[in-house]
């Protein structure tokens, strides 16, 4: 008797997601170095790159092109001698000159030339500068922000994450996506979860450290909170692909793959199925694995997977999921030209896990 054929045999593995370029070298063996911060920005080739409540600068007047299907957009970039003559030849920490400094790492590592990367978080400087409506922010009023700041928060163009994401080069989206991972946590979390006393960053932007000196989490180190979710394209036995539509999402054409949390003491399969089974109705069978990404809004870890549906009778939740339905990719294209389905946006995996599914761009 001939084995049977899995249904997700030849299913491969995403070549492509748009959050997951980074090909930095965080060398994190140096975050721990005294003064590293000041000696990354004085190093020759060191290029600084701005952050702001989750947004990226941009050059001026790049912005608009966000809206544009194939137009390039790069990060606004400064060079680090630029950043600490500005300072005054000393960054120093966050208490006193109100950014937070995240080193990202360095390309060429071993060379004669690495290329550093430091992230400067502006956001609490431009809460300042909007509270006193002039050239004066930081930890105290008197503070003159100094010319590379004042630059930033003024003359440079703030763009999400998504949108950059969808025009920049993949070395310039991995950085701002690690840029804006750390912005968002450092804003979240301001105080110890411990003991309640504020936190100040360590370890080059990359962790917290509380200033109660007789907490634990001053002895030790906070750091960055990841919250792992499931996504999973669900196909039948006939190859139909299942689109669901959230009851959260204004857009009444928005439709998407099946996607949650996963749970404390779970595991990323149980997830799926679990999630599954609350939106749709449906029970899973076989899972593979198609890649990851991150989804800094504010702290998420997508693992993308493929699902076969054991059976096909939907019954949704009404909670989350309103509707839920299987697709040919004859009525998929059909749904798309009509107007009656919008597909997800360029930074989604959801966007290439459907693609995967429909063998071709949308």
């Amino acid at each position: 008797m001939a084995a049977s054929f899995s249904s997700l045999a030849l299913t491969q593995v995403l070549p492509f997601l748009p959050l997951a370029q980074g090909d930095i070298d965080y060398q994190t063996d140096r975050r721990g170095e005294p003064g590293l911060i000041d000696a990354v920005l004085a190093q020759t080739g060191t290029t600084v790159v701005f952050v702001r409540d989750g947004l990226v600068a941009v050059p001026d007047g790049q912005a608009a092109r966000v809206d544009y299907e194939t137009a390039k957009i790069r990060l606004a970039e400064v060079p680090g001698e630029y950043v600490l003559r500005g300072f005054g030849g000393a960054l120093g920490d966050s208490e006193e000159t109100g950014v937070i400094a995240m080193f990202l790492g360095s390309y060429g590592v071993g060379t004669a030339h690495p290329q550093a990367v430091v992230a400067l978080d502006v956001s609490g400087l431009a809460d300042a500068a909007e509270a006193n409506g002039d050239d004066h922010a930081g930890a105290s009023s008197s503070t003159v922000l100094p010319t590379v700041l004042k630059r930033a928060l003024e003359r440079f163009d703030w763009v999400s994450l998504r949108g950059f994401a969808a025009h920049g080069s993949a070395r310039q989206v991995g950085q701002a996506t690690t840029a804006v991972a750390l912005c968002m946590w450092h804003a979240s979390q301001r105080h110890c979860p411990r003991c309640g006393s504020p936190v100040r960053p360590a370890n080059a932007g990359w962790a917290q450290r509380c200033v109660n000196e007789g907490c634990p989490s001053h002895r030790s180190l906070l750091f960055p909170r990841i919250e792992p979710a499931v996504i999973v394209s669900i196909v039948d036995g006939q190859g139909r692909l299942l689109l669901q539509h959230n009851k959260a999402w204004k857009n009444p054409t928005r439709y998407s793959v099946c996607a949650g949390f996963v749970e404390a003491g779970e595991n990323l399969e149980h997830a799926c199925r679990r999630e599954a089974s609350e939106e749709t109705g449906l029970k899973l069978g076989e899972l593979k694995y198609l890649g990851s990404q991150p989804w800094p809004f504010p702290a998420s870890l997508m693992v993308a997977f493929k699902a076969r549906a054991l059976g096909t009778d939907i019954d949704v939740d009404n909670r989350e999921t309103v509707d839920a339905r299987f697709f040919t990719r004859d009525e998929f294209a059909d749904a798309l030209t009509e107007g009656r389905v919008a597909w997800p946006g360029k930074s989604t995996v959801a966007r290439y896990m459907i693609e995967e599914w429909y063998g071709q761009k949308l």
